[in-house]
């Protein structure tokens, strides 16, 4: 089996994980599959896709759910999210791979640990804790493909429930992720490798929808955020080694 057929069998499975995880918990595709895809692909090719299957996974989320958004909260989450989405996408494009496979390790660690904390920040409440929220998920969604941890903050700053938070992360990521890739750009890959990315997503939504009820949701969470907080490390130790050599 050649290096192009590991590469994209790894890239299949990593999509897949995502998407059943985001389709079991409504949240975590980025989590789990950003530091892998980086791995995989590069951090240029990796985020944009993550933010290409990202969209897509939360528009077909938001039909059941779009009900239920608190557009009062989501419209300066999303207006502070389309105004930094540039900066990031700029930023990421002025650092070496090495230097920005090493910063992205840095902000998957730091938003997980921040997250499995559970903190609470009170810049993170009301209407300028949403600008904030917005404003650095934008930003983190752009330039590493991660914007849901500082809503995900936000959120549970607010105190919403898990069908609260739901469909308004689902509708901030059709919007972010939707900026992201006009910022960004779509990745540079072949016809096939699409074709594996969607069928993976496709068969990843299945296996979701078939053991969502079934597993508890803390062993799912938790199993998701060790998953990232691994790949955020590993991500952060290749960039570091990269660097030094």
């Amino acid at each position: 089996m050649t290096d192009e057929w590991v590469g994209q069998l790894l890239l299949a499975v990593i999509v897949l994980l995502g998407s059943s995880v985001q389709w079991l918990t409504g949240m975590g595709f980025a989590l789990v599959a950003v530091p892998a895809l980086v791995l995989v692909l590069g951090p240029a090719e990796g985020v944009v896709l993550a933010n290409c299957a990202a969209g897509v996974i939360s528009v077909v989320g938001l039909t059941d759910g779009w009900r239920r958004v608190r557009l009062g909260a989501m419209v300066p989450l999303c207006v502070a999210a389309v105004c930094t989405v540039p900066v990031g996408t700029w930023v990421a494009r002025r650092l070496s791979e090495p230097a920005l496979m090493a910063t992205m390790g840095v902000l998957v660690t730091a938003a997980v640990v921040l997250v499995m904390r559970g903190a609470r920040v009170r810049a993170l409440r009301g209407g300028g804790g949403a600008l904030v929220a917005g404003g650095v998920g934008g930003f983190m969604n752009s330039a590493a493909g991660l914007g849901g941890p500082p809503v995900s903050l936000y959120a549970l700053n607010a105190d919403w429930t898990v069908r609260e938070f739901v469909p308004n992360a689902q509708f901030y990521g059709v919007v972010v992720n939707a900026v992201s890739i006009a910022s960004n750009g779509l990745p540079d890959l072949a016809a096939p490798v699409w074709g594996l990315a969607a069928g993976a997503m496709a068969v990843g939504a299945l296996v979701g929808r078939a053991l969502a009820g079934r597993v508890p949701e803390e062993r799912v969470r938790l199993l998701v955020l060790l998953l990232a907080l691994g790949g955020g490390l590993s991500a952060l130790g290749k960039g570091l080694w990269e660097l030094w050599m």
